[in-house]
């Protein structure tokens, strides 16, 4: 079988260790292996990282395993091609020796071409993932304590979420504010609307007549402040993501052509597949 890559090295990482093997394959055809354990601490990668440079190895191949590869793809990004399988993939691949080692084997399967590499985007959208990734977690944070606060006031004999369709905007957190503070009478309570939603304030009267107990007053004064620090929290992650796709306003733009796409879901999108179409396959290609 044709050798693609004669210099090669695969890493089979685990927490604490990563067993490397290097595969040289020389002209003649033969193949020398060498085998030798690391740490994963970041001076056992910088030695890693010398061995494979001592080797002059070219690409190296190593498992998704969560998140165990990110630190060793930092370090050994830079000099050399590196390789990311999806595990199944290499499950998938026909005729694996079983008196071969994971690392040898992945090595095997490395120098004759036969692994389909994972996208790895580019630092800057990798940088760009994680906040946006992050900033979407918060929000769903976020999501998770208005419903709680929605089924405190339920709990509470309180029907705000009937009459007010937000009940953490800006009328609605007067009201609850003051409920935290110990008002409890309903006429006071609905006076705190501000803009279209006095317009409901008979409904808000009867629905601000509850029967709340002073742990219930403490459980929504926690529950908004909570969600004021993760507000700012995805206001934070918003500026940063802003400054980072101003840096891709080609790609954005474009993104920002899809129907129903905004400049939240147009830095999504950017952060997940990146500006360069060229990494996927065409449908064409596909087809072929």
């Amino acid at each position: 079988m044709h050798v693609l890559y004669p210099r090669c090295c695969s890493l089979d990482i685990h927490k604490k260790t990563i067993v490397a093997c290097v595969a040289l394959t020389n002209p003649d055809g033969a193949t020398q292996r060498f085998v030798r354990t690391f740490g994963t601490m970041t001076a056992d990668l910088l030695a890693l990282g010398d061995w494979l440079e001592f080797h002059a190895v070219t690409h190296v191949a190593m498992e998704s395993t969560g998140v165990l590869w990110r630190p060793v793809f930092n370090v050994l990004e830079e000099g050399r091609t590196l390789i990311l399988v999806n595990a199944q993939h290499i499950k998938a691949v026909p005729g694996r020796k079983t008196d071969l080692k994971d690392s040898e084997w992945l090595a095997d399967l490395l120098r004759h071409g036969l692994l389909r590499p994972s996208f790895i985007p580019p630092q800057p959208i990798r940088v760009l993932r994680d906040l946006t990734r992050y900033r979407k977690s918060l929000v769903e944070l976020r999501t998770q304590e208005i419903n709680r606060v929605h089924k405190v006031l339920e709990t509470a004999n309180l029907k705000l979420g009937a009459v007010a369709s937000n009940v953490v905007g800006v009328s609605g957190r007067r009201m609850l504010r003051a409920i935290e503070q110990g008002e409890s009478d309903s006429q006071v309570l609905a006076e705190l609307a501000k803009g279209r939603l006095r317009e409901k304030l008979p409904a808000l009267r009867l629905a601000l007549a509850g029967r709340v107990q002073p742990h219930q007053r403490q459980l929504i004064g926690e529950l908004l402040d909570h969600i004021d620090y993760l507000e700012q929290s995805i206001h934070r992650m918003e500026v940063r993501v802003a400054i980072l796709v101003a840096e891709q306003e080609q790609a954005v733009q474009l993104l920002l052509t899809l129907p129903a796409t905004g400049p939240v879901t147009a830095a999504a999108i950017l952060a997940e597949i990146g500006p360069d179409m060229t990494r996927f396959p065409s449908a064409h290609h596909l087809a072929s």
